[in-house]
């Protein structure tokens, strides 16, 4: 008897799109709700980002960093060991740019640089008896929409499109920091509102946390050169994009070199 698959799994089925391939690294979009390696969270899953795009190109992979589960978007992987080593520590020397997309409730603000210290997680809390370690993000508000619809105890709803650059690497960052500031971020059902997120997934066809990696800039470490990549939405992201009248915002894949600025000489 044929086993069916859930929707997730269905829209995981066909090959990861890759966005980068070169002799050295491989970026790929991760979909919404995959993990990356086997874990611990891993109860009852059967296909994993890494296995996945290991056998979809007959090479081992290295990650070099991290996505949540449930966040989508752009992921880089390194090809071989000494690459994964140069590539992990600019990550964690803050030498790579990152930016996200989020959607969340209330009118976000304009321009600001959280810097709520956080403590480690586990995955469920934060460790209490850990010390809170500084962290720093920069958002700001691309674009806004009130829907005349009671969603909560208010008339109508506001929601916010978010651009997000962690400047620091903490668990879970972007999700704390914006629902600290007071805008959580839609489908985040530790850090959000229930009511905002059944609304999306029950009205607008959207059962995710609306968060996206859309962009990562970095040296090469090969050959020096700056390495731009960007990433498309997902289909459920796009179409709610397109309802919010936020189309203008939307990212496309794209990869473009340049030299470092580091190698540059001013005559």
């Amino acid at each position: 008897m044929a086993t069916s698959l859930s929707p997730l799994e269905a829209t995981m089925t066909d090959a990861l799109p890759i966005l980068h391939h070169d002799d050295h690294l491989i970026a790929v979009h991760k979909p919404a709700g995959m993990l990356v390696h086997r874990s611990a969270l891993a109860r009852g899953e059967r296909r994993f980002l890494l296995q996945t795009l290991r056998d979809q190109i007959g090479q081992r992979v290295y990650p070099v960093h991290r996505l949540d589960r449930p966040t989508s978007g752009l992921m880089v992987f390194a090809l071989d060991p000494d690459i994964a080593t140069q590539l992990a520590e600019a990550f964690a020397a803050h030498r790579v740019d990152k930016r996200y997309l989020a959607v969340v409730r209330g009118q976000g603000p304009e321009a600001e640089r959280l810097d709520y210290a956080l403590r480690d997680e586990d995955g469920r809390r934060p460790k209490a008896e850990m010390p809170a370690r500084k962290a720093h993000t920069e958002v700001r508000r691309l674009d806004s929409v009130e829907l005349p619809i009671r969603v909560d105890r208010y008339p109508s709803a506001r929601y916010s499109l978010m651009e997000a650059r962690p400047l620091t690497g903490r668990r879970h960052q972007i999700r704390r920091h914006l629902s600290r500031r007071g805008y959580p971020i839609i489908g985040d059902a530790k850090h959000g509102k229930g009511v905002h997120n059944r609304f999306f997934a029950e009205q607008l066809a959207c059962p995710r946390l609306l968060l996206a990696a859309v962009g990562l800039a970095f040296d090469h470490p090969a050959d020096g050169r700056r390495l731009e990549l960007g990433c498309a939405l997902d289909a459920p992201m796009t179409a709610l994009f397109q309802r919010f009248g936020w189309s203008g915002h939307l990212p496309a894949n794209h990869r473009s070199t340049t030299p470092s600025p580091s190698a540059m000489t001013t005559p």
